[in-house]
C-alpha cells in the first residue's frame, strides 16, 4: 500500500532505533519502541519464545543479552506497507552475537506490526524466525525435520 513519506520516514526511524538499542543493550530504549498495549505480542526464534505484554517482552530481551556479550541487528532487506494507524513489516536480517570467544551470525527473518501512537509508531507485534536448516533453495519442505 502506497504510504505518504512522513509514515515511511517515522516507520524507519523506529525500525533504525530496534537496531541501536539492540546494539547498545538498552533495555529502557528498547521497550519505548513497543506499545504499552496489554495484547503486545513478541515471539523469538527458541521454542519457549513466546510473550504477551511489555513486561514479558523486557523480560525476553533481558534474557537475550544476559546470555551473550555483545549483539547486533543489520536490516539486509525491508518491505514496509501501512494503513491508516498500523504499519507492518517484512524483513531479513542477520543478527550477530558473541558469546564469549564464539561469534554466531544468524539469517533472521522478522514481522513486525507497529500501531501510530501520537507521533511515534510502536511495535504491537514482533515475530522472529530463522529460514529452516536443511531446506535447501527452490525446495518446499526441510528434509532434516524430525517426523512425529
Amino acid at each position: 500500500m502506497k504510504m505518504t513519506e512522513e509514515t515511511e520516514l517515522g516507520i524507519l526511524s523506529t525500525l533504525d532505533m530496534v537496531a541501536e538499542a539492540f546494539e547498545e543493550r538498552d533495555l529502557d530504549k528498547m521497550m519505548s519502541l513497543f506499545s504499552t498495549e496489554e495484547d503486545t505480542i513478541i515471539i523469538g526464534t527458541g521454542a519457549d519464545e513466546k510473550r504477551v505484554g511489555k513486561s514479558e517482552a523486557r523480560s525476553l530481551f533481558k534474557r537475550d543479552w544476559s546470555q551473550s556479550d555483545a549483539s547486533s541487528i543489520i536490516y539486509n532487506w525491508k518491505a514496509i506497507s501501512a494503513e491508516g494507524k498500523f504499519t507492518w513489516a517484512a524483513i531479513e536480517a542477520t543478527v550477530y552475537a558473541r558469546i564469549g570467544s564464539r561469534e554466531i551470525h544468524l539469517p533472521s527473518r522478522l514481522t513486525i506490526i507497529m500501531k501510530k501512537s501520537g507521533d511515534k509508531w510502536l511495535i504491537v507485534h514482533w515475530h522472529a524466525s530463522l529460514p529452516a536448516s536443511g531446506q535447501q533453495t527452490g525446495e518446499a519442505w526441510p528434509m532434516n525435520v524430525p517426523v512425529v
